[in-house]
């Protein structure tokens, strides 16, 4: 964003504007404060989150004190230029409490699974959980346990299970043998120390190379 963009922003009559800060990676909401332009431009300069305290009526670093930082990877203008969204690689919690969200208060409960990625760093953390605690019964566990060998065949059943049900033309039955696939693909990623979001930064090169 350039310095000219930065003037055309619609501050409020007393200088601010919301900003919404986003996990870069899970697309979390994370914490909704404000800026202005003074904190803006620090937020630039220094690829960390400043803001403005509406109460104190000064700037103030995230993580300044607490050593819970905000690396920030992005900054988009809503199409009216009078809020934003910073998408931030997070150093610890974004909340106070010690939640990674200031959003974890839950009005209405979602009454059914929604699909969406973020089961994906939900899934991450849990078999990484697995692999440290290793509980009794667990077939993550299990798999852990059997090493590396297990963990690609079993790559390569659900593999052949996706094509087999893909060749069927049975969508139901494919959602389940691609979910189970990309189950132990995660799991191989954590059996050779090989982070998702890597993975995902490759993908992510190999687009802008090509667009």
């Amino acid at each position: 964003m350039n310095e000219f963009a930065l003037e055309s922003l619609k501050f409020d009559e007393s200088g601010l504007i919301p900003v919404v800060v986003q996990h870069a990676q899970t697309k979390e909401v994370l914490t909704v404060a404000f800026m202005n332009l003074e904190s803006l431009k620090k937020t630039i300069e220094t690829n960390q989150t400043w803001f403005f305290s509406r109460s104190r009526q000064e700037l103030w670093n995230k993580g300044a004190t607490s050593g819970n930082t905000q690396h920030v990877i992005a900054i988009r203008a809503d199409c009216d230029e009078d809020s934003l969204v910073v998408e931030v690689l997070p150093k610890g919690p974004a909340c106070h409490t010690g939640e990674v969200s200031c959003f974890h208060k839950e009005i209405i409960t979602p009454v059914q699974a929604v699909g969406s990625f973020g089961i994906l760093a939900n899934l991450v953390q849990v078999i990484q959980n697995r692999e440290q605690s290793m509980p009794e019964g667990a077939y993550t566990t299990y798999l852990f346990e059997k090493g590396v060998d297990k963990i690609g065949k079993k790559i390569g059943e659900e593999a052949t299970e996706v094509v087999i049900a893909a060749k069927n033309r049975d969508a139901e039955e494919l959602q389940w043998e691609a979910a189970d696939l990309l189950y132990h693909l995660l799991v191989l990623l954590q059996e050779q120390k090989v982070d998702l979001y890597d993975v995902l930064e490759v993908l992510q090169k190999r687009h802008e190379s090509k667009s």
